[in-house]
C-alpha cells in the first residue's frame, strides 16, 4: 500500500538543497511527484508531495527530520487524497495592480465567503514597464461550487478591484 507525504521545506538558500532532499527521498524508495519551490527573502522554501510505500514512510519521515542538522527544516504530513468532487467547477483568477497591503486578504475573503477553494496561488512583485513602480501580480486556480453564480462573483470581485485599484480577470474553465 502506498502513502502520500506532503512535505514543506525551508532553509537558508544555498546550492545542493534540492539534491539533498531528492537523495534522501530516493534512498528510502520515495517517488517525488509534484512540487513548487522558490527562493524567498534569502530562504529556500517549497512544498512537495512524495509517494512512498507505507512500510518505508516512517523511516523517510525520520530521515527528513534529520536534515535539520544540514540546514534544511522539513515537515512531513501524511495525506489521504480526497476524490475530486464532480460538483466543483474550476476557475482561473488573474490580478494585476499597484502593490499595496491587503490585496490577498480582500480577495481571499470574497472567495471564502462563497465557499471557493484556492487550489494554487502564485504571487509576485514586478516592475511596471512604463512607470517602474512595483506591480503586484497574482494567479490563482480555484475550485468553486457548481451552483455558484459566476456573474455575482465577477461583480463582487470588480467592486474589490475598484477599491484596491487592481485589474481582475476571472475565467471559468471548460
Amino acid at each position: 500500500m502506498m502513502t502520500s507525504l506532503v512535505l514543506t521545506v525551508i532553509g537558508p538558500d544555498k546550492p545542493g538543497l534540492v539534491e539533498l532532499l531528492s537523495q534522501t527521498i530516493a534512498d528510502h524508495g520515495g517517488n517525488w511527484l509534484e512540487s513548487g519551490m522558490s527562493r524567498l527573502g534569502g530562504k529556500f522554501a517549497g512544498i512537495l508531495i512524495v509517494s512512498i510505500s507505507s512500510g518505508n514512510a516512517e523511516a523517510l519521515e525520520k530521515a527528513l527530520a534529520g536534515l535539520h542538522e544540514k540546514g534544511l527544516k522539513v515537515t512531513a504530513e501524511r495525506s489521504e487524497e480526497a476524490a475530486a468532487a464532480a460538483s466543483l467547477q474550476p476557475i482561473q483568477l488573474d490580478l494585476v495592480g499597484h502593490d499595496k497591503p491587503g490585496i490577498v486578504r480582500e480577495i481571499a475573503q470574497a472567495l471564502a465567503a462563497r465557499h471557493i477553494n484556492v487550489e494554487r496561488l502564485t504571487t509576485e512583485l514586478t516592475s511596471g514597464s512604463m512607470s517602474g513602480e512595483e506591480l503586484f501580480r497574482a494567479q490563482a486556480s480555484l475550485l468553486a461550487p457548481s451552483d455558484l453564480n459566476l456573474d455575482e462573483l465577477q461583480q463582487a470581485l470588480e467592486a474589490i478591484a475598484s477599491d484596491l485599484m487592481v485589474d481582475i480577470t476571472l475565467n471559468g474553465k471548460a
